[in-house]
């Protein structure tokens, strides 16, 4: 039973911090694996390791890309750099001689869980004990370090001179780019009892800094002083029992042509007005992974696992993919405005046709799951499995 403490909703629902499903009665037996003929042509560039991954931590930690350079974290304090189109390794640190804090000094280990993020040069990194880290992108030295209020399980966003930064118990945090000083504090978050493990990652645009909250609200801070600026529901929050009325909105934000799209746990996937909250359209369907968007479709996975293609102008259904039902998926990625690629918890990772959701390709690179969204840049996809596995593969034809 490797994997029962994160295998419900992508990770564990959680009390307190506390997984309530730890064992494989409580996973729903997903379809098998799809056999298709491939009409895409997909190629292994490269495949690392770093650490020991996510683990069984529960946190969805992804590789971030920038400049030619792939950056990656693990749980156990390995941090690497690797070329994109070689996976070669520009730095690395491991776990076992480094530490967020230095040198080891008799301090107990403090974990990544959250980013890396990466920006102007700078890498950005979370702890389970609520550390956030800036080192050099170049070199991997440290530059920087700041406390937050608890565990930082989702990357941070970096934009203005500021890094902002989301805790577990709800709260935001913007720190200074070059020395980490806290500048402002958002604290009233309401975290409910009962809730997805996981935060969705911040998405830092147009001066507004924008979440997903644990109890089902799409929220807009300023980015210079952390004021609220609005606040809209996307989930109902109804329902007999306390799982029926968890409504997390934990995936990821998406911005664009104006508008921010999201989805929620028991309830829906919304376009949203940046400037005001205000409800473009709204169809209703339960996701917990987050959505993207190319080529006029917003595509997102329901709680069965099903993929869902709909129309950014007014959430119309485009089409639907259910070969993977119950395969708790990824959160999907578009790549190229062609291709949908998304992992599943035995590890195997899947090329779809955005035009109609047809599975075009699959590999099995992962020896654990896949819940992180895969990383796209251009033609080059990355996927990162729970044990650390990375590996990166090229798309041609199809």
């Amino acid at each position: 039973m490797k994997r029962g403490l994160i295998v419900l909703l992508a990770a564990t629902l959680v009390v307190g911090g506390c997984g309530l499903f730890k064992s494989k009665d409580n996973i729903h037996p997903p379809k098998p694996v799809p056999k298709f003929a491939a009409t895409l042509t997909v190629k292994q560039l490269w495949s690392n390791s770093i650490g020991d991954g996510a683990g069984d931590s529960g946190v969805r930690l992804r590789p971030a890309v920038s400049d030619g350079v792939v950056y990656a974290a693990s749980t156990t304090g390995s941090l690497a750099a690797w070329k994109l189109d070689s996976g070669a390794t520009v730095w690395s640190h491991s776990g076992a001689g480094w530490h967020p804090f230095g040198w080891f000094k008799g301090r107990e280990h403090d974990h990544f869980a959250g980013g890396p993020g990466v920006a102007d040069g700078m890498l950005f990194v979370g702890t389970q004990k609520g550390g956030v880290y800036a080192f050099e992108a170049k070199t991997g030295k440290e530059l920087w370090r700041a406390q937050a209020s608890s565990e930082v399980i989702s990357a941070p966003a970096i934009a203005g001179g500021k890094v902002f930064v989301r805790s577990n118990d709800g709260h935001v945090f913007a720190f200074d780019e070059q020395t980490g000083k806290q500048l402002w504090l958002y604290d009233r978050g309401d975290v409910p009892a009962l809730s997805l493990r996981g935060n969705g990652t911040l998405l830092a645009v147009n001066g507004a800094v924008f979440f997903g909250s644990d109890n089902g609200k799409l929220v807009a801070l300023s980015q210079a002083d952390g004021s609220t600026l609005w606040s809209v529901p996307v989930a109902s929050g109804e329902g007999r029992t306390d799982i029926q009325r968890i409504n997390d909105s934990d995936g990821r934000l998406v911005f664009a042509d104006g508008k921010l799209f999201v989805d929620a746990y028991h309830g829906n996937v919304m376009a949203v007005d940046p400037a005001n909250g205000r409800t473009l359209w709204s169809r209703p369907l339960s996701g917990y992974t987050g959505v993207d968007e190319g080529a006029g479709k917003v595509i997102a996975v329901d709680a069965a696992s099903n993929i869902w293609a709909l129309d950014a102008g007014n959430g119309g259904d485009l089409w639907k993919q259910d070969k993977l039902e119950w395969r708790w998926l990824s959160a999907p990625a578009v790549q190229m405005d062609k291709y949908i690629v998304i992992g599943d918890l035995q590890g195997y990772v899947y090329w779809l046709n955005l035009a109609n959701g047809e599975l075009m390709a699959k590999e099995h690179p992962a020896g654990s799951a896949i819940v992180a969204r895969p990383l796209i840049a251009g033609d080059i996809a990355i996927v990162e499995g729970d044990d650390g596995s990375v590996t990166a593969y090229r798309v041609s034809g199809g």
